[in-house]
C-alpha cells in the first residue's frame, strides 16, 4: 500500500480490501466496512468521502500489484508474451473480486494516482513492440479469458492453458 493514505485511512482501505477479497463487490459497503472496523460508519468519511474514493483506492492497489507481477514476469522472462500473460492470469486468479472490482465498471482515470494505469500497461507495450493496437487486442483478449474464468464460464474439462497459448500465438506469432 502507498503513502498516499494517512494510517488510518490504510487501516480501513485494508479492511475493505479484506472484505471485498473475502465477499465481493457487491458485499462492500460503509456500513459493513464500518460494523468490521467496529467503529459508525459515519466516521468513516474523516478519511474518505464515499464508498467510491474507497473503491478507486483498492483499484490503485490492483493496478500497482499487476504492474509489480507483470514487471517481475517481464524480467524473469523478457519479450515473453506467455511469461506475461500467465503473470496477468494469475493475479486475475488470485484476487478475482478485486479484479472485476476494477475491470468491470469504468476506470476511474482522474482520481487515481499519476502514471499508474500507463505504468500497468508499459510490460505489454514493451513486449508488443509499442504497438498499441496489438497490445489493446491482447489485453481485451486476456482480459476476456479472465473474467470468463473467474465466472466459471469455460466447462470444467476445458483445457484453458493450451487456450491462452493458441490465442496468444495469434497476436504473437
Amino acid at each position: 500500500m502507498t503513502d498516499r493514505l494517512t494510517p488510518r485511512a490504510r487501516e480501513i482501505a485494508t479492511a475493505a480490501r479484506t472484505l471485498l477479497e473475502e465477499s465481493g463487490p457487491t458485499a462492500l459497503t460503509l456500513r459493513t466496512l464500518a460494523d468490521r472496523l467496529g467503529i459508525k460508519a459515519p466516521s468513516l468519511y474523516k478519511h474518505f468521502p464515499d464508498k467510491h474514493a474507497v473503491e478507486v483506492e483498492l483499484i490503485a492497489q490492483m493496478l500497482e500489484e499487476s504492474a509489480a507481477a507483470l514487471e517481475a514476469a517481464e524480467e524473469r522472462d523478457p519479450g515473453s508474451l506467455l511469461t506475461l500473460a500467465e503473470a496477468y492470469r494469475t493475479y486475475a486468479l488470485d484476487h478475482p473480486h478485486l479484479y472485476c472490482l476494477a475491470t468491470e465498471r469504468p476506470l476511474p482515470r482522474a482520481a487515481l494516482p499519476a502514471g499508474l494505469e500507463e505504468r500497468a500497461a508499459m510490460p505489454l507495450m514493451r513486449v508488443c513492440g509499442g504497438d498499441l493496437d496489438l497490445a489493446r487486442s491482447v489485453w481485451a483478449f486476456a482480459h476476456g479469458m479472465v473474467v470468463l474464468e473467474i465466472h466459471g464460464r469455460f466447462p470444467d474439462d476445458a483445457d484453458l492453458g493450451a487456450a491462452w497459448k493458441r490465442g496468444l500465438k495469434t497476436f504473437h506469432p
